[in-house]
């Protein structure tokens, strides 16, 4: 049976993705005080580097531990990162949701950080959502998170018992400039961090996709180098 410890100090859940938001969020929790405990999720999206990606930001900022949890939501299909059949779309952003948005992805995510973090005796869970500079996901706006958050309160029983658990989105209302540039100033080494939606199994990026262009153009208007290795047909160049 596991049971809650006394960690030297408050332990956090943390979702790690491997990508640049979530690994800055790390850096956050981190710098406010928790001792972190990074989630990340083997869901069936399209590479697996993001998981290495995901490892090596999790040892590089200190993290308490780093899980995989494996959940195959490639079963269900409905996302170009999820079946194979759907092409990722290279063209530039688009009207609407794109097709790119995984079904319930973040609230999944969200519920096993939540069960891990009543074994913990947690009341923090940090995610790296953002609705500035993203692609219009429905589960990383404002209203998304303190919804979670109501009934996150409602349904454990450290909350019922009189405990108050906090979902922290430390990112949502961050441009992508603005992201970067804290990272840097909390130490995060973006050269780690795997973005793409469809990354090559060394790590490279496409450079067309929606997430390399919001990745991308955040790093030119933070005036920071982007260390990212894009590859734009068969060769390998950086921005």
């Amino acid at each position: 049976m596991h049971t809650p410890f006394a960690p030297s100090r408050p332990p956090a859940v943390v979702l790690l993705s491997g990508g640049l938001d979530s690994a800055t969020t790390l850096a956050i929790a981190r710098d406010a005080g928790y001792d972190c405990y990074c989630l990340s999720l083997d869901y069936g999206q399209r590479h697996a580097v993001e998981l290495a990606a995901a490892a090596q930001v999790a040892k590089s900022l200190g993290a308490c531990e780093h899980r995989v949890m494996q959940l195959a939501l490639g079963e269900f299909g409905g996302s170009a990162l999820t079946d194979p059949a759907i092409a990722v779309p290279v063209d530039g952003a688009q009207s609407g949701i794109p097709v790119t948005y995984v079904p319930a992805r973040n609230t999944i995510m969200l519920s096993l950080a939540l069960a891990w973090a009543e074994v913990l005796g947690s009341r923090d869970i940090f995610v790296g959502v953002n609705a500035v500079d993203y692609s219009g996901y429905p589960d990383c706006r404002p209203a998304y998170i303190a919804a979670f958050e109501t009934m996150a309160n409602l349904a454990t029983r450290a909350t019922v018992e009189g405990a108050r658990l906090t979902i922290h989105a430390p990112l949502i209302n961050f441009s992508k400039a603005d992201i970067i540039r804290r990272g840097g100033a909390l130490g995060v080494d973006y050269q780690f961090t795997v973005s793409c939606y469809q990354a090559d199994e060394k790590g490279r990026a496409c450079g067309v996709c929606d997430s390399c262009r919001l990745r991308r153009e955040g790093f030119a208007a933070a005036g920071v180098p982007d260390p990212t290795p894009y590859v734009i047909g068969k060769k390998e160049t950086q921005f």
